[in-house]
């Protein structure tokens, strides 16, 4: 396809007002950008501008644009692509806001674009400052000050659509550019965990809260409500809200497409935690479908269901770097006490379930469990255990006994109360 092809269909899918076709004609991976880039080799901007006037404005402009930035992919120079991305985004802003939601299709694909580009700078970026931070500290310096610069700044050109779609107070509801709110606003919040500039977040969602004329979240695309309520569950995980990161991220790993593995195992990094935590372990099924998941899980949940305090502290210590880096470290260092109640519930069984037990048993378990202690500290454990609500009873210090309810003395964990109040 040559350029003045491109140019004619692109005017087509303008007239037919056909969005996904237009959004295939401005993606740079399609074929017909190699085309173009063999077409002009190696075109400067001075030369395209001889096109400008070709198209109704602002489109011969964004046809030059996207050529250069086809022919910077295709040379491998991942900055200037994005730079020129941009540029073509802040066009097409130009026709969208005069336009309904046909146009929808065609923004989605030039915003992810341009994230990927940022993306693609970002991993350039790293590979060549650690190469300069071997060679000279200076540049060093220079390069990794640049490496969330493209991010942030694809966050905030993402952020202007945005702007775009909620005001659009004219179109008919079913053609709405506010369709495409959630979708955007998942983009934002994609770029700036990419960058770990997580507290950015709060901005576009306090905008979000402030348009109260926008269809219910349920109205949205499937999709884009899965993205949206897992970077919300993610958000109130990382703030420690631990019962609405809990109700987000279900939510959206039981409406994330079964074929979405990919999708389905990032959500359930941080809904397995905190379901165990409230003592909801997950089944040998579940696990064998994930096996990545099963290889960091299995070792804390085998330990749980059988009360190993030793082995939990192994796996604890074994993915330590793993589970900071995921931040579940201090979740699964919690559940911890998930282990202990096991470990107690079998001295419980052992004693012929007595509801009269010496603290002196309960201390040794802990000892045979590789957990050198004092009995004043395994007393202490006994106290926080029925303090969460994982057993029920009281100690009489003075005779060192733990006497245990008749009935239900170690309460099933899903029945207890809310341990999420107790963090």
């Amino acid at each position: 396809m040559d350029f003045s092809t491109f140019q004619v269909q692109l005017n087509d899918a303008l007239a037919a007002e056909n969005g996904p076709n237009l959004a295939y004609l401005l993606r740079p991976t399609s074929p017909h950008g190699k085309d173009l880039v063999k077409e002009f080799r190696n075109p400067t901007r001075a030369f395209m501008n001889r096109y400008e006037g070709s198209m109704q404005a602002p489109w011969d402009e964004i046809s030059i644009q996207y050529v250069l930035t086809c022919t910077h992919i295709a040379k491998r120079r991942p900055e200037d692509a994005y730079n020129e991305q941009s540029q073509l985004v802040s066009l097409f802003f130009r026709f969208f806001t005069e336009n309904r939601g046909w146009t929808l299709p065609a923004l989605f694909s030039i915003l992810r674009d341009l994230r990927d580009l940022a993306f693609d700078v970002l991993f350039w970026v790293l590979t060549v400052s650690s190469i300069l931070m071997i060679i000279q500290a200076d540049f060093h310096a220079k390069y990794n000050g640049k490496k969330s610069e493209c991010m942030e700044g694809a966050a905030r050109i993402i952020a202007k659509a945005f702007g775009n779609c909620v005001t659009d107070r004219i179109s008919p509801p079913d053609q709405s550019r506010k369709w495409g709110v959630y979708y955007i606003v998942g983009l934002v919040l994609k770029c700036y965990f990419r960058v770990q500039r997580i507290s950015l977040s709060k901005n576009i969602l306090r905008a979000l809260e402030a348009n109260q004329d926008l269809p219910p979240l349920s109205a949205f695309p499937r999709s884009h409500q899965v993205t949206f309520r897992y970077y919300l569950g993610m958000l109130s995980f990382l703030n420690e809200e631990y019962a609405k990161s809990e109700q987000e991220l279900t939510l959206a790993f039981y409406h994330c497409h079964i074929g979405a593995h990919s999708n389905q195992e990032r959500i359930l990094t941080y809904l397995l935690p905190l379901r165990i935590l409230k003592g909801h372990l997950p089944s040998e099924e579940l696990m064998q479908r994930f096996p990545v998941l099963q290889e960091i899980f299995a070792p804390f949940i085998a330990a749980i269901r059988i009360g190993d305090i030793s082995s939990y502290d192994k796996a604890l210590e074994k993915w330590e770097r793993k589970l900071l880096e995921l931040n579940l470290w201090l979740t699964l260092e919690k559940a911890r006490e998930l282990c202990l109640r096991g470990l107690f519930r079998r001295v419980w069984v052992a004693s012929q379930k007595a509801t009269r037990i010496p603290i002196s048993l309960f201390h040794s378990s802990l000892q045979i469990s590789g957990i050198d202690v004092s009995q004043e500290e395994a007393e202490c454990f006994v106290a926080n255990m029925i303090y969460k609500g994982l057993m029920r009873g009281y100690i009489s210090h003075e005779k060192q006994m733990v006497v245990l309810a008749m009935t239900n003395a170690f309460p099933r964990l899903a029945d207890r109360p809310s341990p999420f109040a107790l963090m």
